[in-house]
């Protein structure tokens, strides 16, 4: 990543302690999100990584709840492909396929429609923050369930401290900042 994009980034994620469980450092990025110079930098990186997959193009951009459809959306449009959102179990309307992980501060569970990807779909996951990696992890096991391919990863920031970027070291994975 570039020097200007990483002081962007270092200058508008905000730590707030003991969010949302006490010991728990919540990475806050709303005040990125409100800068348009900060977030049209970051939706142009995290598309550079769906363009930057050697083996074909992206039919879907997958965005995982909450903060992941802020990303997502955007970077479906540039790549020019569809965007799905992965809801919290209960969110979404129709038949879905469901997965259930833990969480570096407990357990969830994520869906998706069942009718959301044809066959061979090529799939970039996007969300905020790698931690552990369950939910990325979960969120593959879904696309798996639908029959997508996933073709890689582009995320926001990735904690060192945690295990997520071993976790996942089998795919393709684009961090625009780890902190």
């Amino acid at each position: 990543m570039s020097e200007p994009l990483d002081a962007l980034l270092d200058g508008l994620i905000r730590d707030i302690p003991d969010y949302p469980k006490p010991g728990v450092v919540f990475k806050d990025i709303t005040p990125l999100l409100g800068d348009r110079t900060a977030f049209a930098a970051c939706v142009d990186a995290l598309a550079a990584a769906g363009r930057d997959v050697v083996d074909g193009p992206i039919d879907k951009v997958v965005g995982i709840e909450a903060r992941g459809f802020i990303l997502a959306a955007p970077v479906a449009l540039a790549l020019g492909a569809g965007f799905v959102p992965v809801r919290k179990v209960g969110k979404l309307p129709h038949d879905t396929h469901a997965v259930s992980y833990e969480l570096e501060y407990g357990e969830a569970t994520l869906e998706v429609h069942r009718d959301a990807f044809r066959s061979g779909d090529r799939v970039l996951i996007v969300d905020d923050v790698l931690a552990t990696g369950g939910t990325v992890e979960a969120t593959t096991k879904l696309m798996e369930l639908c029959g997508a391919e996933v073709a890689g990863v582009a995320l926001l920031m990735a904690l060192s401290f945690l295990p997520g970027r071993e976790r996942l070291a089998h795919l393709p994975m684009t961090v625009l900042r780890t902190v």
